[in-house]
């Protein structure tokens, strides 16, 4: 089979090689996947790079080369103690090496494909759906009639966390550039605030949660933009991650303020009842993931790339089958 693998860190083009490798065979708890499709995050883009070197990935080189996280497919064959798929069914969810035309996956961070929904819908789902899920319903616990505001709304996270906001029943502001002010109010957005023009944490709006997959304002800004008892949680730093997640750590241990807080979203924690759940949403129309652009597997260095310009509006998928 042909997979997508990373034996360095570097630029994506300079570091992806196309091989044929050995199929996998699943093991305990584990089920072997045909790809159909896989998305790229900015997740896979450190990987490849480095940043997440200092996450244990290995210091000098990567210690697993395989590539990719989100995908979608069919079962091809399921390992030992696995109750809830088996060949022929439709799959989606985290699976590491989903740039390749099989990966394994372990049962529990899969979902079955809901009828109606593509392969490409589905594999835009995981990483990105599940972090604005997590984000909005669990540490935000977003509630109808809330002010939600959502700083980068135009991503793969953002995208999905305005239609997720708007599930709920929230009013929903989105913040991004000028060439996505369209698409954000296409989604559900109800105000957008297009960030070239207007600082949204001072022009005296405030509200009940802020979603911010930028991190790119101050702890006094965000304190500034929220409701008494409101709250802000960070997806994501602009720039370099790693300093951004120090500095913001400093920040807070310094200035603990009061009933307004700000606190970091974390890493979303990928299980089958959420993969359902976000499937439902896609089912019923809820949420229609916004994908800008196509690769072929063979252009994953590209599409990675393309990510690394940070422009992306929406989602990019990997064709694999």
């Amino acid at each position: 089979m042909k997979a997508i693998l990373g034996e360095a860190y570097g630029r994506p083009e300079k570091v992806l090689q196309l091989r044929d490798v050995e199929k996998p065979v699943p093991g305990e708890g584990e089920v072997l996947m045909k790809v159909y499709s896989a998305s790229a995050n900015i997740a896979d883009l450190y990987g490849v790079s480095g940043v997440s070197r200092l996450l244990g990935s290995g210091i000098t080189k990567p210690k697993d080369p395989r590539v990719g996280n989100d995908g979608a497919g069919e079962v091809e064959a399921v390992g030992a103690g696995v109750k809830h798929f088996q060949a022929g069914d439709q799959v989606f969810g985290s699976c590491l090496g989903s740039f390749a035309e099989f990966t394994l996956a372990r049962e529990d961070r899969l979902a079955k494909v809901p009828p109606g929904v593509s392969f490409e819908d589905a594999a835009a789902v995981p990483i990105a759906g599940l972090t604005a899920l997590q984000c909005l319903r669990d540490k935000g616990k977003v509630k109808a009639g809330q002010d939600l505001a959502i700083n980068g709304a135009s991503g793969g996270v953002g995208t999905f966390s305005v239609q997720i906001a708007k599930s709920f029943g929230a009013s929903v502001t989105g913040v991004c550039s000028t060439r996505n002010i369209e698409q954000a109010r296409t989604i559900g957005a109800d105000r957008v605030i297009d960030y070239t023009k207007e600082d949204f944490t001072r022009d005296g709006r405030t509200y009940n949660l802020i979603c911010d997959i930028v991190g790119n304002h101050s702890i006094g800004d965000y304190r500034r933009a929220l409701k008494p008892g409101g709250i802000c949680l960070i997806v994501g730093f602009a720039g370099n991650p790693i300093f951004g997640l120090v500095k913001f750590s400093v920040t807070t241990r310094l200035r603990p303020g009061g009933d307004r807080k700000v606190g970091f979203m974390g890493i979303a924690k990928m299980n089958s009842a959420d993969l359902e759940y976000m499937g439902q949403l896609l089912a019923t129309g809820k949420v229609k993931p916004v994908i800008e652009r196509r690769y072929q597997l063979s252009e994953t260095a590209s599409a990675l790339q393309y990510i690394a310009e940070k422009h992306t509006r929406g989602k990019v998928i990997i064709t694999v089958a």
